[in-house]
């Protein structure tokens, strides 16, 4: 697994919390640190960030040995907006830090994600957030922000999961010393079923959501998997233990069917038609 810069010991599997309404936040991440999480992420539009800062506030492990992932709505892109937007996320939060701040999407049609980069920069500089990194950036965008700033992005949190395993991106992560992250990665359920995959999971003895985090793990990749339930969290967090095989590997690769199953692109995609107007 690839380390982040100034992070040692980042978990290798990361709790998501989209989806998981408010009032239900904090149990579940109590509940998942119990059994071992320590990695959490959250991001304005998931209307929750100020339960995940109880949660983290309130947890039975100093807050040293957590680590809490947010991130910048793109309605609040531009330098000052960004820097405001982190407060208000801050005031959410009720903490005195981040561990990683990400930029949610580029947004190229409102172009300006390069000034937005430079607010991130200076957050990291005043030691207010560890590390700075981006989401759903696709490598012309992280080749701009590099080259207008000399400061290359900690982490770039994209979907990825067999049907859409993005190998060329991860190739430019790994030549920019990029950690990527996977959301999605079990792609909403799709293709568990597949052969290729349950298979596999019948000779290690593993669940096919246990294989395909194996699949990213081996591959360098930081899932980013959101459950509410118990169960599944143990599950999700149990994925390793074991090593897939290089042919065992590429059969999952070839799964790859080269578009996204949510139909986002990273060079287009503004909003979502609820979250319009939106400024968190």
């Amino acid at each position: 697994m690839a380390p982040i810069a100034g992070l040692p010991g980042y978990p290798p599997v990361v709790l998501g919390t989209m989806g998981i309404a408010e009032e239900d936040t904090v149990g579940a991440i109590h509940a998942a640190i119990a059994l071992g999480y320590r990695a959490f992420d959250t991001a304005p539009v998931y209307f929750n960030e100020a339960a995940v800062g109880e949660a983290v506030r309130t947890a039975p492990v100093p807050r040293d040995a957590l680590f809490l992932t947010t991130k910048l709505w793109n309605s609040c892109h531009g330098h000052d907006e960004a820097l405001a937007a982190f407060d208000r996320t801050m005031q959410r939060l009720g903490l005195d830090y981040v561990d990683l701040y990400l930029i949610h999407w580029p947004v190229p049609t409102v172009d300006r994600f390069v000034e937005t980069w430079r607010a991130l920069v200076r957050l990291r500089a005043e030691g207010r957030v560890k590390a700075i990194g981006v989401s759903n950036f696709l490598p012309e965008h992280l080749d701009r922000i590099i080259d207008a700033t000399g400061v290359v992005p900690a982490v770039n949190q994209v979907e990825m999961h067999p049907a859409f395993p993005q190998a060329g991106l991860r190739a430019a992560h790994e030549r920019l010393g990029i950690v990527t992250q996977a959301w999605s990665p079990l792609g909403h359920g799709t293709g568990l079923d597949d052969p290729a995959l349950t298979g596999i999971a019948a000779r290690h003895g593993k669940t096919p959501a246990q294989v395909i985090l194996r699949w990213l793990t081996q591959r360098g990749v930081v899932p980013v998997v959101k459950s509410r339930s118990p169960a599944r969290m143990a599950e999700n967090l149990s994925a390793h233990g074991f090593d897939l095989s290089p042919e065992e590997l590429a059969r999952i690769d070839a799964m790859d069917r080269g578009n996204s199953l949510f139909g986002l692109d990273p060079r287009t995609f503004e909003t979502m038609p609820r979250m319009a107007g939106l400024t968190p």
